[in-house]
């Protein structure tokens, strides 16, 4: 059976952030499982903000129809998430609202989130290492999307000590809970192929 495709995406764009360093992190723990890993930049896919007027025209923006269509091509999809103001970042609802609207040949609504498996992480500065985005997140995808969302995630503490040189996370337990959930993650994304 051949490897599954994981994409990886970091849902912030800020410089040094605790949340890349999270994806890079699962990408190459997911290359070490034999996944077939792709990590974007949501920065390679610019988007405005999300206009229910723009978005029933004819013409959707070329950036979301080529973020939707990084989705298909994927079974599984991990993505982290900053916590802002108890909830995800505008970065990475603005592009989830883009790519839940864009409709290829007839295709039904949310087909970008339907027939694949998303597992999600965090990581931040505070105490809370990002569970309310995480929630959040998770309602987003699940009842909004119609999602696939695995129980198992990564929520990552006071970030900016949690990480070593190599850039591997520090404390086992969460070392642990993040492989748990990539595996899961393979697991899964292996019977959606």
């Amino acid at each position: 059976m051949p490897a599954p495709r994981i994409l990886v995406i970091p849902g912030s764009l800020r410089s040094g952030s605790h949340n890349a360093r999270l994806a890079a992190l699962a990408a190459k723990e997911l290359a070490l499982l034999d996944a077939d890993v792709t990590r974007i930049s949501l920065e390679d896919y610019e988007l405005p903000l999300f206009d229910a007027d723009l978005a029933g025209g004819a013409a959707l923006p070329a950036a979301a129809v080529k973020l939707k269509q990084a989705l298909t091509a994927h079974r599984g999809i991990f993505i982290t998430s900053p916590e802002y103001s108890a909830s995800v970042t505008p970065l990475l609802k603005n592009a989830i609202d883009w790519v839940s609207r864009v409709r290829e040949r007839g295709e039904p609504t949310y087909a970008a989130f339907k027939g694949r498996v998303f597992a999600l992480g965090s990581a931040t500065s505070g105490g809370g290492g990002g569970i309310r985005s995480l929630m959040a997140l998770r309602q987003i995808l699940e009842l909004g999307c119609g999602a696939l969302v695995i129980p198992e995630q990564v929520s990552v503490p006071r970030a900016e000590l949690a990480f070593d040189d190599m850039d591997n996370l520090k404390d086992e337990a969460l070392a642990a809970a993040l492989k748990t959930s990539l595996r899961r993650l393979i697991e899964l994304a292996g019977m959606m192929s």
